[in-house]
């Protein structure tokens, strides 16, 4: 059996040694990364993953983090596949490249709805309807479904990026960019109570939304989606709340928000230390208007839901490991699939069945 020394030799008196090979290699980098830029450009600008979807409901994470500083995690925003139609919950910073990365064009979003008008739930509209109205040529402004406030929310961000508006338009054309799909349309409907109101039906797909317990910030809502026999249900943010687990009845999946009093413990002690008394009592208040993941599962268990997805996650999870604290007990307490979402999950409940497939 030849020796590695016996197969380099062999190799150079071939006249090819492996410095001329690295050396042709490292001379050619530039051309290589562009043929390889130029294939990953073709797969993503044909990217559709509607099209990769099978009929039915299908949830995808398209923002898992909180206003609390996370690289790896946009701000709040879920997409819900309805057939071929696509629809946001919340948009967070960031959420619109996230969509993109996922092959989820923003130019493919009907609608938005929005949870509360808190920053980090709003802080993304402006580029979701901007990349929206540009890449998908609109016809028409992004319609903004949400409870009364919602129009303020639409006009702030279209006076806003108005005048941008107007740069787009004059550079590349009306034709490419239809002047009268720019900007939000807002959409507001009644304050629904805990019980839940249909505040949306089209196409086969229902959209109910109820008051959650947020406060002091009002209103605050979830929702939850049906299609062709599939049902998901977005808690928003919110204490443990007895509307969430009635909403939530028979759902195929909860997807609720959580946060860890213990981790969050942590951070005020941090900034107690570095005299930072400011940042002590945000996360001292912070606890008690969001859920823990315990409750969370607690909800998802008296509900019944096929399985539970936890978002918004509070704080950041700077290690892998960590999730066994942030989680505690919380896989005793719901004996269905459990899971932290991450950006870029997608949750499929194809039609006609009761399967839950997690794509990561």
């Amino acid at each position: 059996m030849a020796t590695n020394r016996t197969r380099r030799l062999a190799w150079l008196a071939g006249g090819i040694s492996l410095a001329a090979i690295l050396g042709g290699l490292y001379l050619a980098r530039g051309e290589i990364a562009l043929a390889l830029t130029s294939r990953g450009a073709d797969k993503a600008m044909g990217a559709n993953l509607t099209q990769d979807l099978p009929d039915g409901l299908h949830a995808a994470v398209c923002g898992s983090g909180s206003p609390l500083a996370d690289t790896s995690r946009a701000g709040p925003c879920l997409a819900v596949v309805a057939g071929q139609r696509v629809f946001v919950v919340d948009a967070g910073e960031g959420s619109a490249e996230v969509l993109n990365r996922m092959g989820l064009s923003p130019g493919l979003v009907k609608a938005v709805f929005l949870t509360h008008f808190h920053s980090d739930h709003i802080d993304g509209l402006g580029a979701l309807a901007m990349q929206r109205w540009v890449s998908g040529a609109a016809h028409a402004p992004l319609p903004l479904h949400g409870p009364p406030g919602v129009e303020s929310i639409a006009a702030g961000f279209n006076e806003a990026y108005r005048q941008d508006s107007t740069y787009r338009v004059a550079h590349h054309g009306a034709k490419t960019v239809p002047p009268e799909g720019f900007g939000l349309s807002a959409q507001p409907f009644a304050q629904p109570g805990p019980d839940g109101k249909v505040v949306f039906e089209d196409g086969g797909v229902k959209v109910t939304a109820f008051a959650v317990d947020h406060s002091p910030v009002h209103p605050a809502l979830g929702y939850r989606f049906d299609y062709k026999g599939r049902s998901l249900v977005i808690s928003g943010d919110t204490a443990k709340n007895p509307a969430v687990e009635r909403n939530a009845r028979g759902a195929d999946l909860l997807v609720h928000e959580a946060l860890s009093p213990r981790l969050i413990a942590i951070l005020e002690r941090a900034a107690q230390r570095a005299d930072r008394p400011n940042v002590a009592k945000l996360m001292a208040d912070i606890p008690d208007y969001h859920a823990t993941p315990q409750e969370a599962a607690q909800t998802a268990q008296a509900a019944k839901v096929g399985a539970l997805m936890l978002t918004h996650i509070v704080p950041p999870l700077r290690m892998r490991a960590l999730e066994g604290p942030f989680l505690g007990d919380s896989r005793r307490r719901f004996d269905g699939p459990l899971w932290i979402a991450r950006d870029g999950d997608v949750v499929s409940l194809p039609a006609g069945g009761k399967d839950i497939d997690l794509k990561r």
